[in-house]
């Protein structure tokens, strides 16, 4: 008994004495340097690709593709036409490895993980010879539990075999009898089109390729290693949930998790440090843990008179960090830092007449929404550079835009694309990675696979203030309902349709909108885009958010039938466009550009190679034929530009029954034809100088109808009235001015007011319609002037008076290099370019009116060096009716 007795105490006196000793600090230990990489000897591509099979420096985080053209193993994947020949690299596996040294005083720590960031995708990982882990999901993270004594203080060996995902996946799929639709057949043989494999793997979509850019089934590690060590406790994570944010103040709770590898004692301290940049102690706590393992812990806070963040146009985007610190024994043993912004953000839903409507409350602001999709920033997101995330962003923002949709075949952007959008005040809606068809959603453990994935991402990305929405897809519900793939497989096996469907249920409709509501702060979750959240009809001007693709799509109708749809929010409509000149040249030589030349095909991804048809259609319908390869990107980027036009200020218009234009999209993956407004090199086509003019806060928008019927608005989202004038002047293409009138108004705040409507014959009275045109002009206090001109005949059929439009000057003014640009004309569709140089002009696209000049700012890109003389040999000019200047 009293040995007993003993032991009690002496069991006692030891659990004291562990809640008493300081842990130390969390070891971290990058994983980054000294990979090599190979394609597996025993991969089936080894014996046509030997020289492949050499082990070879490798870059991580990176890809093979990229390692490949490193070695100059590859040509590079975008110059020429080497898609086809590549297509190799995705049936291979490919191995990877590297050996590490672990500091004495790390490898003594009680716990020891290895933490993958990102494994693209079918990974199997060893790390001394012992097997740890089968990977299957590129938007996860890994984290690897080191056995004690695994690690060595030197000559660790990790190593990782990447799998072949075709190869993988394709028996299982072929032995389908009825098959799940696919999203893009490849036409490289590589996979049976009518057994496709990428719906069934967590791995970015687009690898497989899209209508916007190529097919390249890479795999490699796409995120940083790093071994981690800890023996008392850390922080897991840190959620700052904010309850209520006004202008009087903001309550907090911050819910710290922390892992605990003993019992022991420990004080949370949080620090914040406000946009003014003082910092203060928001919040402290002392806590105890019995035994290890998990413990969550709960601190309230409040914020006086806080500095909220608003959108881009609404207010400041005024930030907060907040730190928190552990410490143990009166020492710091983990800290964790996070910057949010504080506001309140809701989806509004409010039924009306015509249905439900479909806005985003910001601050109690109604906002209008106004942006573009993101799709991926390159075909290799491991080399996507910060430089490139900024200049896509904050263009984003200098065209007036507030809001990006993260499209969902992709991957789940960067914490430093976040971090932008948190800046730039861009609001973020967030797709979960679906880009398309049909997901096997029916089996558990895929489910299972993707609340995990969906979980992590969650908690990664609910501190940033941008983020506004998530949604479980892109277009997976109209497919199933209205493309024909529900009524097909219903037809060929109605049991496994069932199936199919309720699998789908269970995970838009159910899984992910718990996992949003348990982990996303409040922030909304919406099933799929376009979509009413799983009500019967979806995509529907009614309710919900809204595609529009019969234009451009089939049945391809001209763009005046963008006045004809009305949705609640359009989150996707677009128009193609060829990137600029130098653009193209960088992957195509000038003797091998032409509409339907081979290389030129190879970078139009729409109807299999065969867009240059469509673009043709809309570039003719309105501006005649191109005379060249030149004059077709010209035309092609002025279609796109005044098309979108069109449609963004008819749904600007449509305020407050409309509250979003997304159009389809704001960047590139490579360089080629698209649907974006900045090309793969950061370079604006004519749609986005326009966009930065229609998407402006105070706008005019008048809007000709096919019918010949022109409706007359004024737009102010500002949250303040505006006084203004509004002039109306008729005048010829020469400038004679046939008719003018000023009218002084004021504009409501968050508002669109249609002044009146016009008949044709009402604006022209006797003058040629191919002669004439109607200028409206809106000039509000403290708002740039906004230009709305009305054309009576496509650009192709007006009287375009004979000679050069317009006359261009570089001169050098206080040390400033300016373009002085006169019209003598009407110059419509002004383009300006430096054949050979790499310039920023400060606005473009632009139409004159007769008589009108104006100074335009030049940049030389980079360190580029130019004279005045050198930038006039180099300038050439573009104006619809006028040659090539």
């Amino acid at each position: 008994m009293k040995f007993q007795n003993l032991l009690r105490r002496a069991a006692c006196f030891l659990s004291m004495l562990s809640l008493a000793m300081p842990a130390s600090a969390a070891e971290l230990l990058p994983l980054t340097q000294a990979w090599q990489f190979r394609l597996s000897p025993a991969s089936s591509k080894a014996a046509t690709h030997a020289a492949a099979t050499a082990w070879r420096p490798a870059q991580v985080p990176g890809t093979v593709h990229t390692d490949l053209l490193a070695a100059q193993l590859i040509p590079d994947p975008f110059f020429g036409a080497p898609e086809a020949a590549l297509q190799w690299i995705g049936l291979a596996d490919w191995e990877y490895r590297t050996r590490f040294d672990v500091p004495r005083a790390q490898l003594a720590q009680v716990r020891q993980e290895l933490v993958f960031e990102g494994l693209d995708t079918f990974a199997e990982v060893q790390l001394n010879g012992r097997s740890l882990l089968r990977a299957d999901n590129a938007f996860r993270r890994w984290r690897l539990p080191v056995e004690k004594g695994l690690l060595r203080a030197s000559g660790n060996e990790l190593s990782i075999v990447f799998r072949s995902p075709i190869n993988k996946l394709l028996p299982q799929v072929q032995a389908m009898p009825v098959k799940l639709a696919g999203n893009y057949p490849s036409p490289y043989g590589d996979e049976p089109p009518d057994a496709m494999t990428g719906n069934f793997v967590r791995k970015p979509g687009y690898h497989y390729g899209w209508d916007w850019g190529p097919r390249y089934v890479t795999a490699g590690i796409s995120q940083p290693v790093t071994l981690r060590s800890w023996s008392g406790l850390r922080i897991e994570s840190l959620q700052l949930l904010q309850d209520e944010v006004t202008a009087e103040r903001a309550r907090l709770r911050a819910i710290a998790t922390l892992e605990l590898a003993r019992a022991g004692h420990y004080q949370l301290r949080l620090w914040q440090t406000g946009p003014d940049g003082r910092r203060q102690l928001a919040a402290e706590q002392r806590g105890q843990a019995a035994e290890a393992g998990l413990q969550k812990i709960e601190m309230p806070l409040q914020v006086e008179q806080p500095r909220r963040w608003f959108p881009n146009g609404y207010g400041e985007q005024a930030l907060y960090r907040y730190e928190l610190e552990v410490l143990q024994a009166g020492r710091r043993v983990d800290a964790l830092s996070q910057r949010t912004g504080l506001r309140s953000v809701v989806l509004k839903r409010e039924p009306d007449a015509q249905g439900r409507g479909f806005h985003f409350e910001v601050n109690g602001i109604p906002v209008f929404a106004k942006g573009a999709n993101s799709i991926p920033f390159d075909m290799f997101q491991p080399r996507v550079s910060a430089a490139q995330l900024r200049r896509v962003m904050q263009s984003a923002r200098d065209a007036n835009m507030n809001m990006i949709r993260s499209w969902g075949g992709g991957y789940y952007e960067s914490e430093a694309f976040f971090d932008l959008a948190d800046e730039l005040g861009l609001m973020i809606w967030q797709d979960f990675m679906f880009g398309g068809g049909m997901q096997p959603a029916y089996d558990p453990a895929f489910r299972a696979s993707v609340v995990v994935e969906a979980r992590e991402q969650v908690q990664r990305l609910r501190h940033h203030p941008s983020l506004v929405l998530w949604c479980g897809n892109n277009e997976q519900e109209i497919a199933w309902k209205y493309w024909g793939h529900g009524r097909d497989m219903k037809a060929a096996d109605p049991a496994l349709a069932e199936r199919v469907w309720q699998g789908y249920v269970q995970l838009f409709g159910r899984d992910l909108r718990q996992v949003v509501a348990e982990e996303g702060g409040g922030i909304a979750y919406w099933s799929s885009s376009p979509g009413d959240d799983l009500a019967e009809v979806a995509n529907t001007p009614a309710s919900g958010d809204m595609h529009y693709w019969e234009v451009w799509g089939n049945p391809a109708h001209p763009v005046s039938k963008y006045l004809e749809i009305t949705p609640r929010f359009m989150s996707e409509y677009g128009l193609q466009a060829w990137p600029v000149q130098a653009t193209v040249d960088a992957f195509a030589p000038r003797s091998e550009q032409a509409i339907h030349a081979p290389l030129i095909t190879a970078h139009q991804k729409f109807m299999a190679g065969q867009g240059n048809e469509r673009l043709l259609k809309y570039i003719r319908e309105e501006f005649g034929e191109p005379r060249d390869f030149g004059d077709f990107i010209y035309r092609s980027q002025l279609m796109q530009a005044e098309g979108i036009q069109l449609a963004a200020l008819h749904h600007r218009a449509s305020r407050p029954f409309t509250m979003g234009s997304l159009y389809w999209q704001l960047n590139d993956v490579w360089p080629g034809a698209s649907w974006s407004s900045i090309d793969h090199v950061g370079r604006w086509k004519a749609l986005h100088f326009q966009a930065r003019r229609f998407f402006a806060p105070v706008a005019v928008a008048a809007l000709r109808e096919a019918s010949g019927q022109t409706r007359l608005h004024v737009i102010n989202d500002r949250t303040e009235a505006h006084r203004g004038e509004l002039r109306l002047r008729v005048m010829t293409l020469q400038g004679r001015t046939l008719r003018e009138e000023r009218q002084a108004l004021t504009l409501a705040p968050l508002s669109s007011q249609l002044l009146t409507r016009y008949a044709d014959a009402d604006l022209l009275g006797d003058a040629d319609p191919a002669s004439a045109v109607a200028v409206f002009e809106l000039q509000a206090e403290g708002e740039p002037p906004s230009r709305s001109v009305v054309y009576f005949k496509p650009a192709k059929d007006l009287a375009w008076p004979q000679g050069s439009a317009v006359q261009a000057q570089v001169e050098r003014v206080g040390g400033e290099l300016q373009l002085h640009v006169q019209a003598r004309n009407l110059a419509r569709g002004v383009w300006i370019d430096f054949e050979g140089l790499d310039v920023d002009v400060a606005d473009n696209a632009l139409t004159l009116l007769p008589g009108e000049s104006l100074r335009l700012k030049l940049k030389l890109s980079g360190n580029g060096k130019a004279t005045v003389e050198d930038l006039q040999r180099a300038l050439r000019l573009r104006v619809l009716g006028s040659a090539a200047l």
